[in-house]
């Protein structure tokens, strides 16, 4: 039988800000694809199955005890290793990345479920692991290994973006649990000659410009440079209150590159201005906010890291999303959780807020 207290105390506040963005999102898409001439299904309509089928999953993780996930957590990390080598081996490669592995009916992205699985491993390792002042250099190995092995798999695909993600989450754990000021200086300096092998040794060149295009987007205005010039015109000239739905010339004339997926912040922007981008963000912001509320009032350690790990997802996601649409971070493919066109990105984002949903829905329980 289900616990009645399960129900009770579902979070309809956070499950409201999740429904409320994900209809923004599928308004926009809408507006966004409108000058499209689409055979098929149209991108707003599949984006409504994905949502289903997230708040399907959103049914099934709930209805499990959330730490369930710590006993199965290494496992799945073993598996998605697995098949991350086997995408570089027999992946298919699409826009000269190989990120996709076909499974017969379907395909999968394992990078996607990585982001989830590395929270529940660092989760199930803290919560299990005595932290008292701080986290030293030594105490950093283990978790730092678990994390450097996707990451690297993820870049060599590659996959900037995700990677940067994956390593992002795992530091925000980190700084929840406490880390010595010394192991951070540490830290710190080691990433100097990291980052100048990545640069010399491991970035694409296409990657090199988009970080190059960053600095000076003018380099470059017809090619790898014209995405941010575009995002930036479409958004600057959405003024205060906007242009008006499916009034955006950048978004109706086909001028923003990837416009319903990356750049839907961009068409939304144009059309609603300052003030409906405002309203946006304070959606994200309560929700993020929520998120960590969720985390402080839990009454374990594995489910608190948990929320927190989930939290830290979502916020580097929005992050460097409008970051990258807006200039001020380089374009690396991120797209905006709950809002931007995508099966992989909705579902993920819905598995995160399912285990936000379980967390709170069960602190009554421990």
């Amino acid at each position: 039988m289900i616990d009645r207290r399960l129900i009770t105390n579902f979070d309809w506040t956070l499950f409201g800000i999740v429904l409320v963005v994900c209809a923004v999102g599928v308004v926009n898409i809408y507006s966004a694809s409108a000058s499209y001439t689409i055979v098929g299904t149209p991108f707003f309509v599949k984006q409504l199955y994905w949502i289903v089928a997230g708040l399907l999953l959103v049914v099934v993780v709930c209805s499990i005890d959330y730490h369930l996930l710590e006993d199965v957590s290494y496992w799945f990390y073993g598996l998605l290793c697995f098949l991350l080598l086997v995408v570089l081996v027999v992946g298919k490669t699409s826009m000269g990345a190989t990120r996709w592995l076909h499974l017969g009916f379907f395909s999968i992205q394992p990078s996607e479920p990585m982001k989830i699985v590395a929270i529940m491993v660092l989760a199930r390792f803290f919560s299990n692991y005595s932290t008292a002042g701080g986290l030293t250099l030594k105490d950093l190995a283990y978790p730092a290994l678990f994390i450097g092995v996707p990451a690297a798999l993820i870049m060599k695909q590659p996959d900037l973006g995700t990677a940067i993600l994956v390593i992002l989450i795992a530091c925000s754990m980190f700084a929840y649990v406490g880390v010595r000021l010394s192991a951070f200086v540490a830290c710190l300096v080691s990433a100097i000659p990291a980052v100048y092998l990545a640069w010399h040794y491991y970035l694409r060149d296409y990657q090199k410009n988009r970080i190059l295009n960053f600095l000076d987007p003018e380099r470059d205005p017809l090619s790898s440079g014209y995405h941010i010039i575009q995002s930036k015109i479409a958004i600057g000239s959405g003024g205060v209150l906007g242009k008006g739905f499916m009034q955006g010339t950048q978004a109706q004339l086909r001028f923003l590159p990837e416009q319903h997926t990356d750049f839907a912040f961009s068409v939304f922007g144009e059309e609603w201005g300052f003030v409906g981008c405002l309203v946006l963000l304070l959606l994200y912001l309560f929700l993020i906010f929520w998120g960590l509320h969720i985390a402080s009032r839990c009454n374990d350690r594995f489910g608190s890291l948990m929320a927190v790990g989930v939290t830290a997802m979502l916020f580097w996601h929005i992050v460097i999303n409008i970051g990258m649409v807006i200039g001020i971070f380089p374009v690396v493919g991120v797209p905006l959780p709950l809002f931007s066109y995508g099966g992989t990105s909705m579902i993920t984002s819905m598995v995160g807020v399912a285990i936000l949903l379980n967390i709170s829905m069960r602190r009554f329980m421990f």
